[in-house]
């Protein structure tokens, strides 16, 4: 079945299975930041923007994409650039994987609330599981990071 998305601004029709998900169809087209986690929708690592709100693509459908504004990492370069270095700076970068997961909940967040409690931060970004970090270093950079803006 043709699908025609539209990844970051660009236009691209697709050829695309019935049943195969979002993730997949970004990984063949090449956008890398969009990561394979659980696939049961649980650890927040595939999370992207279609049509403006967090999804995460393990679960999405390619065709319900159909015409549909879709953000990855790519595509909000300088903006994940900031985020990653407001994390950086807590000392809670380690391995990196779940990173463009929660820097497109974190652009999400900053599209819907400019001035969040930590609270807020902290529910919007319950869904997206790191290994690596305490998440409270994490938590006090988004902080940080939404104060300056």
């Amino acid at each position: 079945m043709e699908v025609k998305l539209i990844i970051n601004g660009t236009h691209i029709k697709f050829a695309a299975d019935p049943d195969e998900y979002l993730l997949d169809t970004l990984r063949k087209l090449g956008y890398k930041s969009v990561k394979r986690g659980c696939d049961t929708s649980s650890c927040g690592v595939c999370s992207i923007l279609v049509d403006g709100h967090l999804i995460p693509s393990c679960s999405y459908l390619t065709v319900r994409a159909h015409n549909k504004p879709i953000t990855t990492v790519e595509g909000i370069q300088l903006e994940a650039r900031k985020i990653g270095e407001m994390i950086t700076a807590e000392g809670v970068e380690q391995c990196g994987f779940c990173s463009p997961g929660h820097v497109m909940a974190v652009y999400a967040l900053m599209q819907e609330n400019t001035h969040p409690s930590i609270e807020e931060i902290k529910h919007y970004l319950a869904g997206n599981l790191c290994r690596c970090s305490g998440y409270e270093g994490q938590h006090r950079a988004l902080k940080n990071l939404m104060e300056v803006r």
